[in-house]
């Protein structure tokens, strides 16, 4: 079967992971959308300005719209980025016939209920992962994970600038101005940053949120929105000593009487997860009637995160171009016919990291004989924590963290441990992933 060839439309950051996605991961996306799926053309500002990914047997273009228009172009992907030029482009993709990805929050926050209707009329899709949270598949989430469910909140961290200022404020206790020109020096804020801490970018993603999670049109012009501006690090530091962290939310909640769509710093109890979401990173919690509160979390921005939400759209529409029974979505993901055969390892084979709790008889060299055996079995320790033992008591904990190693070493440490005079009772252990 011939391949779905994409125009990319802007071949900045986000086209060029898009790029290199698509190349090192062709074969397991094609495995995944039944077919192959391959960049025809790309439009470009600069045609000559050298890239970090190959570009060979693609066409440059600088006019995006050759791309749109392109007999050739089956899905248009939009990375531009703004609203005008991108809203002539994607209606003009859509009026061809041809089915649309695009990564743009506030194109669709205020135009998504014209480029909808138009997309309907015309038989073809517009596919907007990466326009939320980068590389979190929230819309597919709600869409289609939490489909059984009456949709109650959505509550998100969901613009990783305010995240990663609010964050340096509470650890260091600088205040919003000096974390700003960090945030702005790393690259996390632009050289006007308004449009982030202004909460605006946030109330683009949350307006297309709470149209998948409730049913209703985008309503950009409704949301309540403020930023965090004027904030201080005071107020971080009360909040801290109250058990509370501050974080920029989108939330949209549905009411008896409407529906809520605001942004603005909200306190979080410093014991939920979201509350503990540091830095750059995003995380959206959505409660289901069914379900409860879930949580999904990851980068919200970056080449390759993004790249990675583009391109599951490209399959997914891959997948329901081809209407046919066999080009369904799989089962078990990947198509029947290119499941693959790697086996799957025994457990003795996997490589972690550990944590070992040993109930010891406190008497002297009892640690240098457990490291002793660790060390033998090329077992790494990362660290050692020993507990004091109680009035009257002879025993006490000890806790060794080890570094990545093979199950077969940890059990034959294990064994050999247990067979100490000093150790009166079994190991506790538990497998230990940083999940980075």
């Amino acid at each position: 079967m011939k391949p779905i060839r994409v125009g990319l439309v802007g071949l900045g950051t986000v086209g060029g992971g898009t790029v290199e996605v698509l190349r090192r991961n062709r074969e397991e996306i094609a495995r995944r959308a039944g077919r192959d799926i391959v960049v025809r053309m790309a439009s470009a500002k600069d045609l000559a300005k050298p890239r970090s990914v190959s570009l060979e047997g693609i066409e440059l273009v600088a006019d995006p719209m050759k791309v749109v228009t392109h007999p050739e172009v089956d899905i248009v992907v939009e990375l531009i980025g703004g609203e005008t030029r991108a809203y002539d482009l994607v209606r003009t993709a859509i009026e061809g016939g041809k089915h649309v990805v695009t990564a743009n929050k506030a194109l669709l926050a205020k135009h998504g209920n014209e480029i909808f209707r138009l997309a309907h009329q015309k038989g073809v899709m517009v596919a907007f992962e990466a326009a939320v949270a980068g590389g979190v598949p929230i819309i597919k989430a709600i869409r289609e994970g939490l489909s059984a469910n009456r949709i109650e909140w959505v509550a998100g961290i969901i613009n990783g600038t305010c995240n990663y200022i609010l964050s340096e404020m509470r650890d260091k206790g600088l205040p919003f101005d000096t974390v700003l020109a960090e945030a702005q020096r790393l690259g996390y804020a632009e050289a006007d940053p308004s449009f982030d801490i202004d909460g605006i970018d946030a109330s683009h993603k949350l307006t297309i949120l709470s149209a998948i999670a409730f049913g209703i049109p985008m309503q950009h012009d409704k949301a309540y929105v403020e930023g965090i501006g004027k904030l201080t690090a005071a107020d971080i530091r009360y909040a801290e000593g109250l058990g509370y962290r501050i974080k920029l939310l989108g939330i949209s909640r549905r009411t008896p009487i409407g529906i809520e769509l605001r942004v603005h710093p909200t306190l979080v109890p410093a014991r939920r997860l979201i509350a503990n979401v540091e830095g750059v990173m995003n995380a959206i919690l959505v409660k289901g009637d069914a379900v409860g509160p879930t949580l999904y979390y990851g980068r919200g921005a970056g080449a390759e995160a993004t790249a990675s939400a583009v391109v599951a759209d490209l399959v997914d529409v891959t997948r329901m171009a081809t209407a046919d029974p066999e080009h369904r979505v799989p089962h078990l993901a990947f198509r029947p016919d290119r499941l693959s055969d790697t086996p799957i390892l025994p457990m003795d084979d996997v490589e972690t990291a550990y944590y070992l709790r040993l109930h010891a008889l406190d008497r002297p060299g009892v640690l240098a004989d457990v490291t002793r055996i660790c060390a033998d079995l090329s077992i790494s320790i990362d660290a050692i924590f020993q507990k004091e033992a109680a009035e009257g008591e002879d025993q006490v904990d000890v806790v060794i963290l080890t570094h990545v190693t093979q199950e077969r070493h940890i059990n034959a440490a294990i064994r050999r441990i247990e067979a100490l005079a000093t150790i009166p009772v079994p190991v506790v252990r538990i497998r230990l992933e940083e999940l980075l």
